[in-house]
């Protein structure tokens, strides 16, 4: 059902946030015991047909999240309805309110990420694993992480270019959030997984 997405792409890069407390609820995510990218099968195949098109001019892609199991997503919808902290706020979602974010689309009760085909994803340099610049972090809640935000150069051009990778190779994007991408013939569409990332 679900693979390491490393083991067919090897060279992924990995930044998996909620397996840490270093992501926008401040805690370790319920259903993550370790960081792993866990994809379907298909997903993973697609996801290193990407890796390899990118490698060609000296990118790769990092992952930020995978396959994200019901419960992870269940700790999110809990914690918008816990009191905002102003730090937190100011780091992820600076001009939508914490009560605002499932109504705006940046956090959903059911997840495409449970059914193992999608992924959020920036750049990186191989050489020596730099970040390119997107315009905002990865899980910045805020019109300016839209896909076609009028974000400065070379964010455009980077964001451009992250679309053009994966849609070529079956993704398609969620205009809300630049990271973002499903497997438009994903194995599972009508499945939410509540398997722990172990």
């Amino acid at each position: 059902m679900l693979v390491d997405a490393r083991a067919f792409a090897p060279s992924l890069a990995l930044d998996l946030r909620y397996a840490t407390a270093d992501n926008f609820v401040g805690a370790r995510i319920d259903g993550y015991e370790a960081a792993r990218c866990l994809l379907s099968e298909p997903a993973a195949r697609a996801l290193a047909a990407v890796q390899r098109d990118l490698a060609a001019d000296g990118l790769g892609l990092v992952a930020f999240d995978c396959y994200r199991p019901q419960r992870a997503v269940d700790h999110f919808v809990r914690w918008t309805r816990e009191p905002a902290e102003l730090a937190r706020a100011a780091r992820h979602h600076p001009h939508v309110p914490k009560d605002a974010l499932i109504r705006k689309g940046y956090i959903a009760p059911r997840s495409g990420h449970s059914r193992g085909s999608t992924l959020d994803v920036g750049l990186v340099r191989l050489a020596d694993g730099a970040a390119l610049d997107l315009g905002t972090p990865f899980d910045f809640f805020d019109p300016l992480a839209h896909v076609d935000a009028p974000v400065p150069e070379p964010a455009r051009t980077h964001r451009a270019r992250l679309r053009a990778a994966l849609e070529r190779r079956g993704f398609r994007a969620y205009p809300p959030e630049w990271w973002h991408f499903t497997l438009a013939d994903e194995p599972y569409p009508d499945a939410y997984f509540d398997v722990l990332v172990r």
